[in-house]
């Protein structure tokens, strides 16, 4: 989850809310990767989750990086909440995850480094005081009761709300775990075409990165159950936006459907107010209940801009949100397919000519059937397993083309990254086939043996 924004006066009026999506644009040469990946916490004897505080907890793992490797500390209310170094966060999800933000880094060599450097400082402070983590993208085994929700005012007014507008929302905030991938956009035409391809192929990354069967001790009966999650948390905030692909759209129209989206809440003098359904339109007239009389600032709509989660995001940049948590090798394999398909020109095209003739319904049922699934998904003649293929072969040809060389010019290019969805695609199965060929095998239904198995 993301943390308070700062900067920008007072909004006066509505077409300061499409420039600021608009200032995201940036020269080809000045794009950036940034990687963010959430993990599960947990006691190595027990399996339970991490408590917040005492001897083996979240707080003695931050406590163990800012005091071993220099980060700095984020409070809220006394509280010990991130951390923050050279461009980068770690923060708590709100059931106690730990996700890293990365900066933002010009080539995967440097994103995949930035990731396995924070796994190694991790490692080495949890291994101490018997505590380990895994990726995941549910909870294998926890319940409800199990998981504390953390001491943050975001989460607390969050946690309230998720009843009312849906079924799974405390679900998510709890025991799912994600990766993501941020990207730049060069223009308003640019963007657009992004955030097409970015959403009609999350369904491919959510059944390649597919590695959650299991939910409260036993098989959900999906791949995904993540994904599923996502499918009934907040229609308001959620989804695969039909709308991205209507004739006109742009920044406008992302800002109009943005002001629909119910408010969680206004930051000010580090406390979270509530203003749960509230509307930003009735706060840019200073009509919102919370703060009557108050007119929004830009950081009030660039925190609005983070309490909605479709399956790609738009803000300054775009964030693709539609995989599973994972292993380290696939924490790699998502900046390489999503970059691939997205920073090469000729890329970009053969991955809009995939899916330009799609309509809603079908980019939905995709959607539903990724999470089912994965690979195995046929939804109106379009295979899943075909669709994935082709989009590795067309990131693949854009990360040749893009010829960013790593290990001090040994490496070519950033293709090997996606060597682990290969090798998903040569074998038809992601991690929860694996996952369940495990369980109906060799560990004989003990679920507790996935944690040896798939932890850092």
């Amino acid at each position: 989850m993301s943390i308070p924004q700062t900067g920008g006066g007072p909004i006066e009026n509505q077409s300061q809310l499409a420039e600021y999506l608009e200032a995201g644009s940036k020269p080809e040469a000045d794009w950036r990767i940034g990687t963010e990946h959430e993990k599960f916490g947990y006691l190595t004897d027990t399996h339970e989750p991490l408590p917040y505080d005492g001897p083996r907890s979240i707080v003695a793992v931050l406590e163990g990086l800012r005091d071993r490797y220099g980060w700095d500390p984020v409070t809220e209310g006394g509280h010990l909440i991130g951390l923050t170094k050279d461009g980068a966060n770690v923060s708590l999800e709100p059931g106690g995850a730990l996700e890293l933000s990365g900066a933002p880094l010009e080539t995967i060599h440097q994103t995949c480094d930035e990731v396995n450097e924070h796994l190694r400082e991790v490692k080495s402070i949890s291994d101490a005081i018997g505590v380990g983590f895994i990726g995941l993208g549910a909870a294998p085994e926890w319940k409800h009761d199990d998981v504390s929700l953390m001491p943050k005012g975001r989460y607390k007014l969050m946690d309230a709300y998720m009843d009312k507008v849906g079924t799974s929302g405390k679900v998510m905030m709890r025991r799912t775990c994600t990766v993501q991938v941020n990207l730049d956009f060069g223009s308003e035409a640019d963007m657009v075409k992004k955030m097409r391809v970015a959403l009609a192929l999350q369904p491919v990354a959510t059944a390649l990165f597919a590695n959650s069967p299991f939910f409260e001790g036993k098989p959900n009966g999906m791949k995904s159950y993540r994904s599923y999650v996502w499918r009934n948390l907040d229609a308001d905030r959620t989804g695969m936006l039909p709308f991205v692909f209507d004739e006109g759209f742009g920044f406008e129209q992302y800002v109009d459907y943005a002001l629909d989206v119910p408010m969680y809440f206004v930051y000010r003098d580090g406390k979270y107010i509530d203003a749960l359904g509230q509307s930003f339109r009735d706060f840019m007239k200073g009509k919102l209940p919370a703060l009557p009389g108050e007119v929004p600032t830009l950081s009030d709509w660039a925190d609005h801009l983070t309490t909605i989660f479709p399956e790609a995001r738009l803000k300054k940049f775009i964030e693709m949100r539609g995989a599973d948590g994972g292993p380290w090798r696939r924490l790699c394999a998502l900046p390489a397919f999503w970059v691939g398909l997205t920073y090469d020109g000729t890329a970009l095209d053969a991955a809009y000519d995939l899916i330009k003739g799609w309509d809603a319904p079908t980019r939905e049922a995709l959607r539903v059937a990724a999470a089912d699934q994965a690979l195995d998904a046929v939804v109106e003649g379009i295979s899943m397993h075909d669709l994935a293929s082709r989009c590795i072969d067309i990131a693949e040809a854009g990360l040749k083309s893009r010829a960013r060389p790593g290990a001090g010019g040994l490496l070519p290019d950033e293709t090997h990254f996606l060597n682990a969805l290969k090798e998903s695609t040569e074998s038809g199965k992601v991690l929860a086939d694996e996952m369940l060929d495990h369980y109906n095998g060799d560990w004989n239904g003990d679920l507790g043996r996935i944690y040896a198995a798939y932890s850092y």
